[in-house]
């Protein structure tokens, strides 16, 4: 039996409305973390039907690290000002800018990675592989580079503050939330070395 007490942890843990919640947990027949899942890939599907949405507002956003020499900066964009302008928004934007300034990420997205970078790598990837069976070999360097792909590009990161969710899925969740379309605009890393 599903209680109150179980949707509310599931709000507090996911920040999805309370109906959303409900159903998720009573298709995962009461199993927190399918419902979590479910919910994570409902967030998907809605980031990707928001997608050609006009984006007018937003919030620049500094993290300063300890020491005061890093400092992660980014951009998110929204489609109102009512979205902007809200505390949970202000917050995904910092903890964004706390990824960057922890994570030094080199690209947004794959799509950034420009051909160059993929060649250089898989060149140092396939001497790294020289001693690999030569039926695995292809197969390993592909996990090399995706590897290397992962760690440098910024959406595809675990989230510093808990890693069972990447940066994507953080935004996914926000823009299923709070019903606009959310997108990382730009980010940079500053730092003192």
């Amino acid at each position: 039996m599903i209680t109150t007490e179980d949707i509310k942890a599931l709000r507090d843990i996911t920040g999805v409305s309370i109906m959303q919640c409900k159903k998720a947990l009573e298709e995962a027949a009461g199993d927190m973390e399918k419902a979590k899942v479910m919910l994570r890939k409902a967030s998907a599907i809605s980031a990707a039907k928001k997608a050609d949405r006009e984006l007018g507002a937003g919030v620049a956003t500094a993290y300063v690290h300890a020491g005061g020499t890093v400092l992660g900066a980014v951009v998110l964009a929204c489609e109102t000002d009512f979205v902007s302008k809200n505390e949970e928004f202000s917050q995904l934007a910092h903890n964004i800018a706390m990824q960057v300034a922890a994570m030094n990420p080199q690209f947004k997205s794959r799509d950034d990675v420009k051909e160059s970078d993929l060649v250089a790598a898989r060149a140092v990837f396939e001497e790294e592989a020289a001693n690999v069976v030569e039926a695995n070999r292809a197969k390993a360097i592909e996990g090399k580079i995706d590897s290397y792909l992962r760690d440098r590009v910024l959406l595809e990161q675990p989230f510093v503050k808990d890693p069972s969710v990447t940066i994507r899925q953080l935004i996914e969740s926000a823009v299923q939330k709070f019903g606009e379309k959310i997108e990382l605009v730009r980010f940079e890393r500053l730092s003192v070395k």
